[in-house]
């Protein structure tokens, strides 16, 4: 299975390719204003170094939010041009989950991603992996860095994101050491990939026009249900 997979929900810009397995990956972290300049070349590289076509792809994921307003929408509108000019599906993934994949791939067992929603706000969600490997992804929340309501249980702990910074203070009065955050971690492709390749298998992905954001901002926050939209995943 072949899939292209974009983030372009924060400063960062970056894509991945997905081929059996093996994933190839591109990024800028200091993308601002620059998403929709470095997100083609990136897929062009990409597409150029495995030597194929973008008509060799099954599908297109996305990162589909919550982020900023204008690179969510970039991100998703990029995928749904390639899967309209291609003729496949795209496979929205939720940002947060794809940050949340960093830490379970360092062992953590319980992940609280945060990013910087600006205006005194983060979003977050936490995520629990169970000793099967069955994650729970966390229902998506926007609130403001006191009102981040972490309830930890017993595991390795681990927070990550743009976010972390205005809540160091909540984490640490919660038992948090300074080892379990990192404030410089982004959203990646790579993790996209991963995720939306799951997804795909699992029959989520979605025609292009179906593919829609998640702002927060826009609406009252629903019940998760998995990575691609937010459910259990055993990835």
């Amino acid at each position: 299975m072949r899939l292209i997979a974009l983030e372009t929900a924060t400063e960062a810009c970056s894509a991945a390719l997905w081929v059996d397995g093996e994933i190839l990956f591109r990024m800028e972290r200091e993308a601002s204003r620059r998403h929709g300049e470095l997100i083609l070349q990136q897929v062009d590289a990409l597409l150029a170094e495995a030597g194929l076509r973008p008509g060799d792809l099954d599908a297109v994921a996305a990162g589909r939010g919550p982020g900023a307003f204008t690179g969510v929408r970039l991100g998703l509108g990029v995928a749904q041009g390639l899967a309209f000019a291609i003729g496949c599906p795209v496979v929205p993934v939720s940002t947060l989950a794809a940050l949340a994949q960093q830490a379970f791939d360092r062992d953590a067992e319980q992940v609280l991603a945060l990013l910087d929603a600006r205006m005194g706000e983060v979003y977050w969600s936490l995520n629990t992996r169970d000793v099967g490997g069955l994650v729970q992804w966390g229902q998506e929340r926007l609130n403001g860095p006191e009102d981040v309501d972490v309830r930890w249980t017993a595991g390795r702990r681990f927070a990550l994101g743009s976010g972390v910074l205005p809540c160091t203070a909540l984490l640490e009065t919660g038992g948090l050491a300074a080892a379990e955050m990192d404030a410089t971690a982004l959203p990646r492709a790579r993790e996209v990939a991963v995720l939306g390749a799951a997804a795909f298998l699992r029959g989520e992905a979605v025609s292009p026009e179906r593919a829609q954001p998640v702002y927060l901002r826009d609406r009252v926050a629903e019940p998760s249900r998995g990575p691609a939209s937010m459910k259990g995943s055993s990835v």
